[in-house]
């Protein structure tokens, strides 16, 4: 399994646990305002990172001399999902809470690097998806 597989599945693991962890907090009414960290970490923390680690490893080989494709652009991925998402983590609740142009442009920023990472993945593994 490629080192970028593992990292992806193991921060998804991460995530999971951290969602899982907070939606307990939720469920018992602790926290305010974290709602959507909550869907983020589990939609894009946990899922799209399981998605993308399983796909970066067992989709068929781009070429024999790059058989998943661009690895820099798969760790651009990796980076700018997670970056994405932590700033998200971080600007969510501030902006529900006390709503500013700070928390409010960072969560511009945080989705334009999530819609990045996504960009970025479909262009890595786009030519990978092929009839036998």
């Amino acid at each position: 399994m490629p080192l970028l597989t593992r990292v992806f599945i193991k921060t998804g693991m991460i995530c999971l646990a951290l969602a899982l962890a907070l939606g307990v907090l939720l469920a018992f009414g602790v926290t305010n305002g974290l709602f959507p960290v909550y869907i983020h970490l589990l939609v894009f923390g946990w899922l799209t990172q399981l998605i993308f680690g399983v796909i970066f490893w067992m989709f068929p080989k781009y070429s024999a001399e790059r058989p998943r494709g661009s690895e820099t652009l798969g760790w651009l991925t990796y980076v700018s999902l997670n970056l994405g998402l932590l700033l998200r983590a971080i600007a969510e609740p501030l902006q529900s809470t006390q709503p500013n142009s700070f928390s409010g442009w960072t969560l511009v920023v945080s989705a334009l690097l999530q819609f990045l990472a996504g960009l970025a993945f479909v262009l890595n593994s786009w030519k990978r998806v092929r009839e036998r």
